[in-house]
């Protein structure tokens, strides 16, 4: 067998079960591609069975408050997939009367789809003949074949993207692309590959010159960013006081405590209190840190659990919200954590 034959039998024997991999209804298919980015499928399922339940036609979610979309989404992270997810969904309930484009250059231009997640769609879906390029195949690619040029180099997308084309298999494109992306997922991994049991180990480049480690290769390293968050969680009432953010930043439309964002971690109540002394907030308890990491941010969080003798500044800033009705209001993860701890 050639190497597109070997993937596709090792796929028919090895693949999960997953249930965008039993339809060809685009709506699924886009909507499990958009879940998958940067999330592991086991984490990623749960919330792909949740939307489909809760907006089984297109119709549906696009006609659903965006809140209501940010809530479901709460806890997957990179909220911007969600707010793509429910514009992209309007525009083809509106511009193409509800019905999924079935050209690739149409679904490219939906917004939140790139080359890879076009591919996938319209190969999976329509089973035009596009490659998937995503890590899982740059990573297989690099190995058997023997690339070094850096994945995010112009040189090397160039090279990858040749390869890709010349392996699909035009006459089941659909296979072949699910192939090699399991085959990445779950034999070619990136750290401790299965090379003893891997049918094409005989002729993996990199296993015979013991570059497992090595490739592929990366040119450049983006360094996290640093940020100490200190929230401030004020409970009176049986209520809560939230803030919805709304500046250029993470977590747009989600809601999170009120926050002083500082250089360093403070280490005393001082600064609070001269951000907020017409509020006569009084320190109860200081938390842990808490640490979160997104893709370029590390965040050092504390939040300072406070009573106040007068919130009047504090209420015309902020919304007041009944204990009870805080899982209404989509929050971060790290005030998801946070509010484990308390509540």
């Amino acid at each position: 067998m050639g190497f597109s034959e070997e993937i596709i039998d090792w796929y028919h024997q090895n693949k999960r079960d997953l249930p965008w991999r039993k339809t060809t209804d685009p709506y699924q298919i886009w909507m499990s591609e958009i879940i998958l980015q940067q999330t592991r499928v086991n984490q990623g399922l749960n919330y792909f069975n949740k939307f489909i339940e809760n907006y089984p036609t297109i119709d549906l979610l696009a006609n659903a408050p965006e809140k209501e979309i940010l809530n479901h989404w709460q806890g997957l992270g990179y909220y911007s997939r969600a707010r793509n997810l429910h514009f992209t969904a309007k525009l083809i309930v509106n511009e193409y009367n509800g019905i999924f484009p079935t050209e690739y250059k149409d679904v490219l231009n939906l917004k939140g789809i790139g080359e890879y997640t076009a591919a996938a769609i319209t190969s999976f879906a329509y089973g035009l003949s596009y490659p998937v390029i995503d890590g899982n195949v740059y990573r297989v690619l690099s190995r058997v074949f023997g690339i070094e040029l850096p994945i995010d180099s112009t040189e090397g997308k160039k090279e990858f993207k040749k390869l890709a084309t010349e392996l699909i298999d035009s006459k089941n494109p659909s296979d072949y692309n699910q192939a090699i992306m399991e085959f990445g997922a779950l034999q070619c991994t990136p750290r401790k590959p299965d090379c003893e049991n891997c049918r094409l180990r005989l002729s993996c480049y990199a296993l015979k010159n013991e570059l497992i480690g090595e490739l592929p290769k990366k040119e450049k390293k983006r360094k996290k960013r640093n940020r100490f968050f200190n929230y401030i969680v004020l409970i009176n009432d049986d209520a809560i006081y939230l803030k919805e953010r709304t500046a250029k930043d993470i977590w747009i439309g989600l809601y999170d405590f009120p926050l002083i964002e500082s250089e360093k971690q403070l280490d005393t109540f001082i600064t609070i209190i001269d951000s907020y002394k017409d509020s006569g907030l009084e320190l109860q308890k200081k938390s842990p840190e808490f640490k979160h990491l997104l893709s370029h941010q590390k965040i050092y969080a504390t939040f300072w659990l406070v009573t106040a003798n007068k919130t009047a500044k504090f209420d015309s800033n902020h919304t007041k919200i009944p204990l009870v009705e805080i899982n209404n209001y989509p929050v971060p993860k790290l005030i998801e954590n946070y509010l484990q701890t308390i509540l």
